[in-house]
């Protein structure tokens, strides 16, 4: 009896054990979002938006309300350490790869809550799910 009873101790045990790992893990990770699932976020979140492409491709057309960092600008590590870690952050770029390697950069300086917008906004360009500021 005392053998089963120190036995279901270890399994709770280990099952409380890697519920934490998992929750730890489902924190790390950078969630894709759709141009809908970004306009939610953005309504109901005080959110961080930020275009991660180039100065010149940000002059031409960006997303309302949003700011630019340039990913590969010399200053990228000091402009984004100026954004606040606890709030949430929307990236997006051209197509998903330069703000897929920022989001990963973001999560690895502490942000909480890093959100990537799937395909970038080429993907969403002619939708109706974002504003686009276009240069005329």
């Amino acid at each position: 009896m005392k053998k089963l009873i120190i036995i279901a101790c270890l399994l709770l045990a280990v099952g409380f054990a890697t519920s934490c790992i998992n929750s730890k893990i489902e924190n790390a990770e950078v969630k894709l979002v759709t141009a809908e699932e970004m306009q939610s976020i953005l309504e109901l979140e005080d959110v961080q938006l930020v275009d991660v492409r180039s100065e010149k491709e940000y002059k031409q057309e960006h997303i309302v309300n949003s700011q630019n960092i340039d990913f590969s600008s010399p200053t990228f590590d000091e402009d984004i350490s100026k954004l606040d870690k606890e709030k949430p952050v929307i990236l997006y770029c051209k197509g998903g790869a330069r703000s897929a390697k920022c989001a990963k950069k973001l999560k690895e300086a502490g942000f909480e809550k890093v959100y990537d917008l799937e395909g970038g906004i080429s993907k969403w360009r002619h939708s109706d799910k974002i504003k686009l500021e276009v240069k005329s």
